[in-house]
């Protein structure tokens, strides 16, 4: 398979699971009348206080397997932000088996800053 394909088995693969992790989220929102302690109210309230900035880790992981609505939303969206980085670091690995070492470079200067944009600037916009 070459390189175009697999990138886009990669994007499609992505997108669809993180399109099906939402909808599944939002059946359990509806189903369960809410997640994770808020009711769907409050959840689609204009001056809601939920944020993705509040939602550990732990407890997507958790939620998941809690079947928590909430849990399942964040889940897709991690997965929609991490196909682009997953796409990248193929690019990377697909370059460096053709020992482009320019594109290489490239690529990973693209990763990099996916990286920093991903992890970095959110830190930096929270303590500001």
């Amino acid at each position: 398979m070459n390189a175009n394909k697999s990138i886009g088995w990669i994007l499609r693969i992505g997108a669809v699971t993180s399109i099906l992790l939402i909808l599944f989220g939002m059946a359990l929102l509806f189903v369960n009348n809410g997640g994770s302690n808020y009711t769907l109210t409050q959840i689609t309230s204009h001056k809601s206080q939920l944020s993705t900035a509040n939602i550990s880790a732990t407890e997507v992981i958790d939620g998941v397997f809690s079947l928590n609505g909430l849990s399942y939303i964040v889940l897709g969206l991690i997965v929609l932000i991490a196909t682009p980085v997953i796409r990248v670091l193929y690019s990377v690995y697909f370059f460096g088996q053709k020992k482009d070492r320019l594109y290489v470079l490239i690529t990973a200067i693209v990763l990099f800053d996916l990286l920093i944009a991903i992890f970095v600037i959110p830190f930096i916009l929270k303590v500001l």
